[in-house]
């Protein structure tokens, strides 16, 4: 797994979500996402931007570049 699909995976977790709910509280589709969470398929640029949006945490957070969690 990359740090990516961990931190998704983790996320989703903390915040209580099945993959299809932060699949549609990010409006994508569910497969899209479980194959981010699989380490199966990369992100677009906007798509991060989105998941940081939804679980509200830095983009460097999200891609492993940074432990800080803040924005």
């Amino acid at each position: 797994m990359t740090k990516l699909s961990e931190r998704l995976c983790a996320l989703r977790n903390e915040h209580g979500l099945t993959q299809l709910l932060a699949a549609e509280g990010m409006d994508i589709p569910f497969s899209t996402y479980r194959r981010y969470e699989k380490n199966e398929r990369e992100p677009t640029a906007s798509v991060l931007v989105q998941m940081a949006d939804f679980y509200d945490v830095s983009l460097d957070y999200l891609v492993g570049r940074s432990d800080k969690r803040e924005r």
